[in-house]
C-alpha cells in the first residue's frame, strides 16, 4: 500500500466520521480535515475531479465554521444583553384603534403579537393594563393551543405594531437577540401569571375562612 492510497483511506475515514458527529461544529472541522486530505491525495494522485471538488468545499467549509462560531458568541452576547424592539419596527405593520375596540378576544386563534407603541390595552380576565412600549399576545403564539387566554380592550385611542406568527418564527431563529428576549418574556409572563394565580388563591382561602 502506497502512502498516497494511505492518505486516501484517512480522507474517507473523515468523511465517515463525520456521519457520525451530532452537532455541526463537529461536523465541519471533521469535514475541513477531509478537504485537506482529499487536496493531498487528489493532487499526488492526479485524481482532478477530487482535487477541485475538495478545493471548492475547503473555503466553503471554513466560512461555514466561522459562521457558526460568530452565531454562537452572538447568542451568548444577547444572553448577557436586552433587545430593544424598536429594532423589529420595520417588520411589524402599525395600526390605530379606537377607544373600546378589542384586539382579540379569548378563545380566539393566537396569530399576531402586539407592540404598544401609544395608548393603553386591557386584558379583562386578568385585570392587568398594558401600557406603552409593552409587549402583549406573545404567550398564545407559543402555545401549543394558539388560543388567546385573555380578551385585550383598548383603554384609548392606541397605536399598536403588529407581527404575525411566520415572521416571528423567522427572526426568532435569525435574530438571537430577538430569541432569547421573547424567551425571557414568555417565561416572566409566565411566573408573574403563576404569582398572580397563587395570590388569589391564597385571597380567596382568607375569604373561606
Amino acid at each position: 500500500m502506497t502512502w498516497i492510497e494511505i492518505v486516501g483511506y484517512i480522507a474517507s475515514a473523515f468523511v465517515a466520521t463525520s456521519f457520525y458527529m451530532k452537532t455541526i461544529i463537529p461536523i465541519r472541522l471533521f469535514a475541513i480535515c477531509s478537504n485537506i486530505a482529499f487536496i493531498i491525495y487528489g493532487f499526488s494522485g492526479k485524481l482532478y475531479p477530487v482535487l477541485i471538488l475538495h478545493i471548492f468545499l475547503f473555503p466553503l467549509n471554513i466560512l461555514r465554521l466561522y459562521q457558526m462560531y460568530k452565531l454562537i458568541k452572538k447568542v451568548r452576547e444577547s444572553s448577557k444583553g436586552d433587545c430593544s424592539m424598536a429594532c423589529l419596527i420595520p417588520y411589524m405593520n402599525k395600526k390605530k384603534f379606537s377607544k373600546g375596540e378589542v384586539l382579540f378576544k379569548k378563545g380566539s386563534t393566537a396569530d399576531n403579537m402586539f407592540y404598544i407603541q401609544s395608548g393603553s390595552v386591557r386584558l379583562s380576565e386578568i385585570n392587568k393594563i398594558a401600557r406603552s412600549g409593552e409587549i402583549i399576545g406573545e404567550m398564545g403564539i407559543f402555545s401549543p393551543f394558539k388560543e388567546r387566554t385573555a380578551t385585550a380592550l383598548c383603554e384609548e385611542d392606541s397605536e399598536i405594531y403588529m407581527i404575525d406568527e411566520h415572521k416571528i418564527t423567522q427572526l426568532f431563529f435569525q435574530n438571537p437577540s430577538f430569541g432569547y428576549y421573547l424567551i425571557q418574556l414568555v417565561i416572566k409572563r409566565f411566573i408573574l401569571n403563576y404569582i398572580r394565580a397563587q395570590g388569589l388563591d391564597k385571597n380567596n382561602k382568607e375569604i373561606d375562612r
